[in-house]
């Protein structure tokens, strides 16, 4: 990695604490660290507000820091914010930790293997939580050595692949005085995102018949199995008359019993609503739960309708990326070595030969479809848009927000998927992570060091909402105990 990057316009290392350099050496002295904690919580994974063991963890390794702890962030047990330092500004660094159901695989592997069954982390946030770790301990320390004013926030942010817990903390005001937060995502390639995404809801429809025998009373019997997939039958008319953007899927996730000669009295399917904003995602989701009540008229059934999460869209700060990108320019691509390549050979001849997976990656950069790992930067995107969804968009309405991705797996690896799985403890993982800490905490020194930063980052983040406050895409009346083991 190129550690020594030419100074530009910064101070001279030995006057500027704050300085790329200093930035550097500091993730560099706790890097290792660091990847040990990415390892411990890729050991342990533990899904959507259950992540008890891996907030432990951080909050131990932070607390070693000398951050001061607060728990239990809007209403949840493994919602955490460390602090350290005092005044302004107050800089915001998200860490994740939650992983995914059914997805356990044994590491360095080239096929599913999995002794056990259970939790995997699918999506790197082993990786993300300890790699914004790492970025606030290293701007800590930089702070510290010169006794700099300014606040560093790690926020230990729960259940982001189900449930939303930073719009839970948003609506608690848990980012209200922050100046601006940064944060990361463990990928295929090295990009600062500059696209929004889909806002989504969340919801569990859970239909009550009568049971009855199917072969002698089948006339008494109200199928809720049949409501479900009516109600899936009229969610897929829909999708001709939605518009382009939207996006909804669906899950079975309790079919009413395995004997088929009982009329099931009891089905729940999970459904996910997404359009390019919180207003028009609750359009559609008006739609869909008319949609569920028309299968419960129909079938005379009752439906019951649970929310189990919701996120806003990103608003994209052009402030705060385009500084990001040039910190990324100037600390350079992971420096996969022989070893990397090797592994990441092997897992594409077996295990990464999806021709969509890699035209995928290649829409970026044609040249990346025959690569193995992703050695460069690509350039600042000009698509607006990205079809999935995360809840670092509710940070995003009320703080001036930038994101990075950075090349922990090899290219043509799917998230959500085993091979990413296997891949997330490895060195290649390792390296990425740490360029993303490095990436965040100078972007954020340099905030400090220069507050016009802020203010311009600001003025944006208020054009792009016209002013108006943040609204939480989660209703007031559900609260993060109703969504424990629900959310999936």
């Amino acid at each position: 990695m190129n550690d020594s990057s030419d100074s530009g316009n910064s101070v001279p290392m030995e006057n500027d604490p704050l300085s790329l350099d200093e930035i550097v050496r500091h993730v560099n002295a706790k890097a290792a660290d660091y990847s040990a904690l990415s390892d411990r919580i890729w050991a342990m994974p533990e899904i959507a507000f259950e992540e008890h063991r891996s907030v432990a963890e951080h909050i131990a390794m932070l607390d070693r820091e000398g951050f001061r702890i607060t728990k239990n962030v809007g209403g949840m047990k493994t919602a955490f914010i460390a602090e350290f330092g005092k005044g302004s500004p107050i800089i915001g660094i998200l860490g994740e930790y939650d992983a995914l159901p059914d997805l356990a695989q044994v590491s360095n592997a080239t096929e599913p293997s999995s002794t056990e069954g259970g939790p995997g982390h699918g999506c790197g946030h082993n990786l993300l939580g300890a790699g914004s770790a790492l970025a606030a301990v290293a701007l800590k320390d930089a702070l510290a050595a010169e006794r700099i004013e300014g606040t560093v926030r790690f926020y230990g942010c729960p259940a982001e692949e189900a449930g939303g817990g930073k719009a839970f903390m948003a609506r608690a005001g848990a980012f209200n005085d922050l100046d601006v937060a940064f944060c990361w995502h463990p990928a295929v390639v090295n990009e600062v995102l500059t696209k929004s995404c889909n806002a989504a809801k969340w919801a569990r429809f859970s239909f009550t018949g009568r049971a009855a025998h199917a072969a002698a009373d089948p006339h008494l019997g109200r199928s809720a199995l049949d409501a479900v997939e009516l109600m899936n039958v009229g969610v897929n008319y829909m999708r001709e008359h939605m518009p382009p953007n939207a996006r909804v899927h669906y899950a079975i996730i309790n079919a009413g019993g395995e004997f088929p000669n009982v009329v099931q009295a009891y089905a729940e399917s999970s459904y996910s609503i997404r359009s390019p904003n919180w207003q028009d995602a609750e359009r559609v989701f008006a739609r869909v739960q008319k949609i569920a009540e028309g299968a419960a008229l129909m079938t005379e059934t009752s439906v019951k309708v649970q929310i189990t999460g919701g996120y806003s869209n990103i608003l994209p700060n052009k402030a705060l990326y385009d500084v990001m990108y040039e910190n990324m320019r100037r600390v350079g691509p992971p420096p996969f070595d022989g070893a990397d390549y090797e592994f990441a050979k092997q897992l594409r001849k077996v295990a990464l030969t999806d021709e969509d997976a890699l035209a995928s990656v290649a829409g970026r950069d044609v040249s990346l479809k025959d690569n193995l790992l992703h050695d460069s930067l690509l350039p600042l995107g000009t698509d607006q848009f990205e079809f999935g969804s995360t809840d670092v968009g509710d940070v995003s309405w009320i703080v001036p927000t930038a994101q990075c991705q950075t090349a922990c797996f090899a290219i043509g690896t799917s998230f959500h998927s085993w091979q990413l799985v296997t891949q997330g403890d490895l060195p290649a993982a390792h390296k990425g992570m740490i360029l993303a800490a490095k990436v965040m905490a100078s972007t954020a020194a340099d905030c400090i060091r220069n507050p016009e930063i802020i203010a311009r980052a600001k003025a944006e983040l208020k054009q792009q909402t016209g002013g108006r406050p943040y609204l939480c895409p989660i209703p007031l009346d559900v609260t993060p105990s109703d969504l424990r083991g629900k959310a999936l």
